[in-house]
């Protein structure tokens, strides 16, 4: 696996680093075996698709109840703070691109050359007429950091030895979901499906994994579709058609001059 520390080793380096700073009135009583193991299986499905950088293109469907549409994108990231995504086809909407640095994003309108800063009144909108809004992007963050993971189910399902998890938010996790249900391959631990819950409880969206396959070195899903729970019928795909990880890319990549560049 092309990774500096493999996500396990990343688990105990931070684990151990933990207990070395605890005092020893703080000090939590050691994880259990099924906790360290939904910890680790957490880890590495939060890195698979995340590297010190990242460079691809990607093909993304929409189809809704008035509409399908299909665009080709070219995808950069830096770390977890930054990233550009700069539409390739349909020509109509090609340069169309969205810049995220930290928690500050703007996209860029080639059709009127304008750069809009994001106000936090349009974070829930949607990101380019998909099922993601801009809040998704700019909240992309580790699922290890927020929530806490427990196994709820381990053996035969559908004919796969899965492992099925569930993670709830630490109490000061800035998220909108109050639970999240994963199902995981016993032996790749690789995603097959989400399920996402609001905070009543209710399923809001389901993100679903396929085609897996070998793209810059790692195995993993290329097809993510994601299902929201009250608009039957609709979804957006994302298809992974390249990736590669670990590029040595310019911090000038991720300006607003980079993101008005035709």
């Amino acid at each position: 696996m092309n990774r500096a520390l493999s996500p396990l080793s990343l688990f105990w380096v931070l684990l151990v680093t933990a207990t070395l700073f605890l005092p020893p009135d703080r000090a939590v009583s050691a994880p259990s075996p099924d906790e360290q193991e939904a910890r680790a299986i957490l880890l590495e499905i939060d890195d698979l698709w995340r590297a010190t950088s990242s460079q691809g293109t990607v093909r993304m469907q929409v189809k809704t109840a008035n509409y399908t549409r299909t665009m080709r994108m070219e995808i950069w990231s830096k770390g977890k703070e930054k990233s550009l995504v700069r539409i390739v086809s349909p020509l109509k909407e090609k340069d169309t691109a969205s810049l995220k640095t930290g928690n500050t994003m703007y996209t860029y309108l080639p059709k009127t050359d304008r750069t809009i800063r994001l106000t936090s009144g349009m974070m829930m909108s949607s990101w380019m007429g998909s099922h993601f809004t801009n809040d998704d992007l700019v909240k992309e963050s580790r699922l290890a950091d927020d929530y806490e993971p427990g196994i709820t189910f381990r053996g035969k399902r559908d004919g796969r030895e899965i492992i099925e998890f569930t993670l709830r938010p630490h109490p000061d996790a800035a998220v909108v979901w109050g639970r999240i249900v994963m199902t995981v391959t016993a032996q790749d631990h690789l995603p097959l499906f989400a399920s996402y819950y609001d905070e009543d409880n209710v399923l809001a969206r389901t993100i679903l994994f396929s085609e897996v396959k070998t793209m810059g070195g790692r195995l993993l899903p290329a097809v993510l579709k994601v299902v929201p729970t009250d608009k039957p019928g609709e979804y957006t795909e994302l298809v992974y058609e390249t990736l590669r990880f670990d590029l040595d890319l310019p911090e000038s990549l991720f300006s607003l001059l980079e993101l008005r560049r035709r």
